[in-house]
């Protein structure tokens, strides 16, 4: 019985362990990239593979690094990230980018989802957090500052109410309720839907409409199906 038992073992010790995410940080700021260097360095599943201090060489490293995923600013030196993200998702079409930003400017929203990013987040996330960005990234889903998702829905939502002759600044802005600013602020933390649910004691169907709006903001904005300015 003793070898059956070590053969048991063996077999869940040659279960395959899965690669680590590999992650780029791009930020202008020395500082900054170190810290969040240092929070990612203590995650086992996460693998730091460069790092890049404008847009241009951001482009650069991730051509040759690879990464699952890019943390990266808006506002830089020689390129901007709005530029390099548009650069990158030509160069490295899986890459998934977040934007880390202290910019809360709706154009730079904007502008980042139609360049392809998967994430916009004000730089005031707390650094613990930043581990479960990147792994909701990695996984598919799409992260954006609670207050900057309220303006994404609010302008989705006068898109879809007003006819053809009408501009969007026409339309008042619908407020969000406050079960929706609820669940944004869980999206944004890195929540997947069941966790959201048992959080708010609600069905997780309900998490699934809220998210599935935030989603077709999204493709809305980045396929230029909504106008602005």
């Amino acid at each position: 019985m003793s070898g059956d038992s070590g053969a048991s073992g063996e077999a869940d010790d040659a279960r395959p362990v899965p690669d680590p995410i590999r992650v780029l940080i791009v930020d202008d700021h020395a500082l900054f990239r170190r810290g969040l260097e240092m929070v990612l360095a203590e995650e086992s599943d996460i693998e730091l593979v460069g790092e890049a201090s404008d847009g241009a060489e951001a482009v650069d490293k991730a051509g040759e690094a690879l990464p699952d995923v890019v943390l990266m600013d808006i506002r830089m030196p020689r390129s901007s990230g709005i530029e390099a993200c548009r650069a990158m998702k030509e160069e490295t079409p899986s890459a998934k980018i977040v934007m880390l930003t202290i910019s809360d400017e709706e154009e730079d929203l904007f502008e980042a989802i139609r360049a392809g990013a998967s994430g916009y987040l004000l730089k005031d996330i707390p650094y613990d957090e930043v581990a479960d960005v990147v792994r909701a990234v990695h996984g598919g889903q799409s992260l954006i500052n609670p207050s900057m998702a309220a303006k994404l829905l609010a302008e989705f939502a006068a898109m879809a109410s007003r006819d053809g002759s009408e501009r969007a600044e026409q339309v008042p802005a619908p407020r969000l309720t406050e079960r929706e600013i609820e669940v944004l602020k869980l999206v944004a933390r890195g929540m997947n839907n069941r966790d959201i649910a048992k959080e708010l004691f609600i069905s997780e169907n309900t998490v699934k409409n809220h998210v599935r709006r935030m989603e077709a903001v999204m493709i809305a904005v980045r396929e230029n199906l909504i106008e602005f300015g």
